[in-house]
């Protein structure tokens, strides 16, 4: 399937212009897209734009990745409601690390012809004087032509300094840098950012003549019109020290049916007639989440590893009452604690597990798991205590070798009520 009908049917073109199709039928082309580092780590509302340029490598062409070292210093208005707080030069040098680390992990920098490039606009604004961009960019476009841009109209009533104004005149000097020095045809990205992309197109024609191109995806929301990719506890990174593995795992696979359906589409490279398949097969058992393991265990794997994902399926396991105690005894501290997120915490003295404790003294005097001896000892008996998801008995003493990652116990009460009783 050629590029464009690829991301037509996948749902990831929102406007594209004319004769972008035929300048990728005629050649191989280089496109880019730009990614501002706000943060040392990319999170999966980024992943869109990642995938649009996987996909555009796999179609043969070569795609860049900007890292907006230059641009992040001045923000960007287009979605933004008031000003965005500015980043030093050393903190957007620590960001465009992490990002590149990630990048290295889902694009193909070394494949010959059309390997991936990393390039920061940084590099060629950083020696521009104020004067020099004025006579040589500003100069090409007119205040009319610039306010009549949906990013600068909607900032108008509540204000908009000129350093955000001028932002496009920046994004726009970008792709004639790149149309020059790496013959870049096509910019790409977010539905948001067709304005900053059809004034890059628009300065290419005006100052060199040239051929340039635009296309965006749509911004991708949720079934609920939420915004993608945010939870209550903030974006899905992919830094696993921000978000770990198993809660990445767990935004997949907790998709609704009709999210799963077009995730799957848009963030793997599963082919249409798989996903024809697992389609099928999911709604005539909606029940088994079939897309939602697929798309779960590709993209888990691709982002983290094959082993992060055997981890996070088997520590989702057990909080559905499969997990066993080599199971919990597995996990890292992290993952333990992503697994746990939100289960009440108490604490207790490692001097007191050191000597053994007997269990009813620890849920009770201890932790107030139980607000008296008598119903620890009754939910005992009838089989409804477990430590570390093994059935105890009254008898029980708990004891250093229970330690899980040498500072943990997990005691459930029932069959839903969990407690992780930490040693200090």
């Amino acid at each position: 399937m050629k590029f464009i009908e690829e991301l037509k049917w996948r749902g990831m073109i929102h406007d594209i212009m004319p004769g972008t199709d035929e300048q990728l039928e005629k050649e191989m082309t280089t496109a880019y897209v730009g990614f501002d580092p706000t943060a040392d780590s990319l999170h999966i509302g980024h992943l869109v734009s990642i995938m649009i340029l996987k996909h555009f490598q796999v179609a043969g062409h070569k795609p860049i990745a900007l890292i907006g070292g230059a641009t992040g210093m001045v923000g960007d208005p287009s979605g933004k409601s008031e000003e965005r707080s500015l980043l030093d030069e050393k903190t957007l040098r620590q960001n465009q690390e992490g990002m590149k680390k990630q990048m290295q992990k889902l694009l193909d920098f070394d494949c010959g012809e059309n390997s991936a490039l990393l390039v920061n606009n940084y590099d060629w604004m950083k020696d521009f004087s104020f004067l020099g961009f004025l006579r040589e960019v500003g100069k090409h476009l007119t205040v009319n032509y610039m306010m009549a841009k949906d990013s600068v109209k909607k900032r108008l009533e509540t204000g908009i300094s000129f350093t955000e104004f001028s932002y496009q005149l920046v994004q726009g000097y970008d792709f004639l840098f790149l149309n020059k020095n790496f013959n870049c045809k096509l910019q790409m990205g977010g539905s948001d950012q067709w304005g900053n992309i059809t004034t890059g197109t628009e300065l290419i024609r005006r100052m060199t003549g040239g051929e340039a191109y635009a296309l965006t995806c749509p911004l991708i929301t949720k079934s609920d019109g939420k915004k993608f990719g945010k939870t209550e506890s903030g974006n899905i990174w992919l830094d696993p020290k921000k978000s770990s593995p198993y809660k990445f795992f767990q935004f997949w696979i907790n998709c609704s049916d009709e999210d799963a359906v077009k995730y799957i589409k848009i963030f793997t490279l599963i082919s249409r007639e798989e996903i024809e398949e697992l389609e099928k097969q999911h709604y005539e058992a909606p029940h088994l989440r079939i897309i939602q393991k697929a798309l779960a265990k590709d993209i888990t794997i691709k982002v983290h590893s094959e082993e992060d994902y055997n981890a996070a399926v088997e520590a989702s396991t057990i909080l559905f009452g499969k997990g066993t105690t080599e199971t919990l005894r597995n996990l890292s501290e992290d993952m333990l604690l992503s697994v746990f997120e939100g289960v009440p915490q108490v604490e207790i003295s490692i001097n007191e597990i050191k000597t053994g404790i007997g269990i009813i003294e620890m849920l009770t005097e201890k932790t107030n798991i139980f607000a008296t001896k008598g119903e620890a000892r009754r939910m005992l008996k009838d089989n409804g205590v477990s430590i570390n998801k093994e059935k105890v008995k009254d008898t029980f003493v708990v004891t250093e070798k229970d330690l899980l990652n040498e500072k943990y116990i997990l005691a459930q009460k029932g069959k839903k009520n969990y407690y992780l009783i930490k040693t200090v």
